[in-house]
């Protein structure tokens, strides 16, 4: 039965050659559209390379302080003293990386200045995140208590200020005027990890900034490294516990609220600027739905008018096969599964011109280090697409021209 639905598709497909190629052409660019961006949203909360330990990582990356008083409210991210001073003491981490945001700074060579992006951390942060390093290794425990000016350098930082592919360990390299004795050098990584993308990594003992001031709010991160994923659910109510115990030495604001989020709640709290005791998770999937429905509405409906104008032409064939028994059930089903298949040839375009797409913006490095794929989410993002794509244009066109009276559509031709 499949096989002949899938032959009357191809035979629909030639009989009207403009509708094929506006059909064909709507759902492969919409389908084109959707895949290149899921491709970007698959990128931005992927947790590869350098946090391969992702399944037992917790991130602490925002605190809120705010009154119950005046209903004032203030938020931002952790201080350098909130995580010396309470995160580090939980029992349930392994470890924990201390990073700050990034510092725009400026080099200068052969008279051109180099703008080069700084993290200080702590000396955790080589353990957590798990960098590749081409050459050298990372600064120790020891480095950064003394305040010893060393760094790691990235490697597109290596090749822009010393050269391509030359040797950068135990060199020297300056930015703001600090000389900096580079101690490793490590694989680029991607522009949308936030907790791992610098140019340069240094010390915390290097800031400028009074880091053991005792004020809980400041511009660092954190990353909580647990022993095993299992754990999960112990250290977010270690931390939470952990949370409302600190002290908030402020006259204006009496309510701290933070987390420890995994991966994906820190993007969707991030996404949609919630900042309190919800993870984000519901209200972050409601939107990315609302989204995809309003973004699939109009190509929809366009393949709806289109899809009625198409069985229209059928009108005689409906009628006659309608005065030989076929019910509304079996009518239905053949044009909607008719119009499954003419999606799916779209949707074959639509990958084919993605992956085309996908390889250009590679080719010409859009964003830094970062490498599109389609992986097997977007494939399956792409799959579940093309069915909703061809069951929400092909449903109410069937369902109404199986409701059509015999008479109507004999005299219809």
């Amino acid at each position: 039965m499949l096989k002949n639905y899938f032959k009357i598709a191809i035979a629909v497909l030639k009989r009207k050659k403009f509708f094929t190629f506006i059909s064909l052409f709507g759902i492969s660019f919409t389908l084109t559209l959707l895949i290149v961006l899921a491709s970007f949203v698959d990128n931005f909360l992927s947790t590869g390379y350098p946090n391969t330990n992702w399944k037992r990582e917790l991130f602490v990356d925002w605190l809120r302080l705010s009154s119950t008083k005046n209903g004032s409210a203030i938020n931002g991210g952790p201080s350098f003293y909130f995580f010396d001073h309470y995160v580090s003491k939980l029992k349930t981490q392994e470890k924990l990386a201390i990073f700050s945001g990034i510092n725009h700074t400026s080099s200068y060579i052969n008279n051109k200045k180099l703008v080069i992006r700084l993290k200080y951390t702590n000396d955790q942060y080589w353990d957590v995140l798990q960098f590749r390093f081409i050459e050298g290794k990372p600064y120790t425990k020891q480095q950064v208590d003394q305040g010893e000016k060393v760094a790691v350098i990235s490697e597109d930082t290596r090749n822009n200020y010393f050269g391509m592919n030359i040797d950068a360990a135990g060199k020297y390299i300056e930015t703001d005027n600090v000389q900096y004795r580079v101690s490793g050098v490590v694989k680029n990584a991607p522009l949308f990890n936030r907790s791992a993308y610098a140019d340069i990594y240094v010390p915390y003992s290097l800031s400028k900034a009074n880091i053991h001031y005792p004020d809980i709010s400041g511009g660092y991160n954190g990353i909580l490294l647990l022993h095993s994923e299992a754990d999960i659910p112990k250290m977010k109510e270690e931390f939470n516990q952990m949370a409302s115990k600190v002290p908030i030495n402020n006259n204006v604001f009496n309510v701290l609220s933070t987390s420890a989020d995994t991966n994906l709640e820190t993007y969707a709290r991030n996404v949609i600027d919630d900042h309190s005791g919800d993870s984000g998770l519901v209200k972050f999937f409601l939107f990315a739905s609302i989204f995809l429905i309003l973004f699939l509405l109009l190509p929809t409906l366009n393949l709806v008018n289109i899809n009625i104008s198409r069985i229209m032409d059928r009108s005689s064939e409906i009628g006659v096969r309608k005065a030989f028994g076929a019910s509304t059930k079996t009518l239905v089903y053949q044009f909607v599964v008719e119009n499954l298949i003419i999606t799916f040839i779209g949707g074959a375009l639509g990958i084919l011109f993605s992956f085309i797409i996908i390889q250009i913006l590679n080719n010409i490095h859009l964003l830094a280090n970062v490498n599109l794929v389609m992986g097997f989410n977007v494939f399956f993002f792409s799959l579940l697409t093309c069915i909703l794509f061809g069951l929400l244009s092909g449903v109410y066109p069937a369902w109404r021209m199986s409701r059509m009276p015999v008479v109507t559509a004999l005299k219809a031709q």
